[in-house]
């Protein structure tokens, strides 16, 4: 299974339930796009927990009992992936959300990614 899929699900499934920590394995690549929904304000805190088995534990963000994360979704699949050049790159839901984008420079959101003049994989979107 796709790790990166199995993150979002993790993270929408706790929304739902009402959880504040979600568990995740870790990879630097999992942690950086954590660190992203943490600096767009989508997620409290994102932690690094362990040594051998070396864990992400993020914090999800509430507002008034409702998860800040209305909807998480996987746009570049195994099976198929999405580029976008830099003139495609949007903000979904009229800008209340966010694409998350794998370039040359690292992950990047769209709005970065469109300052710095580059294009790439869509990993999400997130609103």
């Amino acid at each position: 299974m796709d790790p990166i899929a199995d993150m979002l699900t993790k993270i929408r499934n706790a929304g739902a339930v009402g959880k504040k920590t979600v568990s995740i394995p870790y990879s630097s690549f999992k942690y950086e796009l954590g660190k992203i929904l943490e600096k767009e304000e989508f997620v409290e805190k994102v932690k690094k927990r362990g040594r051998d088995k070396k864990k992400i534990i993020l914090t999800l963000k509430y507002e008034n009992n409702k998860p800040r994360i209305h909807e998480i979704k996987k746009v570049s699949k195994i099976g198929r992936r999405i580029y976008f050049k830099r003139r495609k790159l949007y903000l979904p839901k009229s800008g209340y959300g966010i694409l998350i984008v794998s370039t040359s420079k690292g992950l990047l959101t769209s709005r970065e990614a469109k300052k710095q003049n580059t294009g790439g994989e869509v990993i999400c979107e997130v609103w």
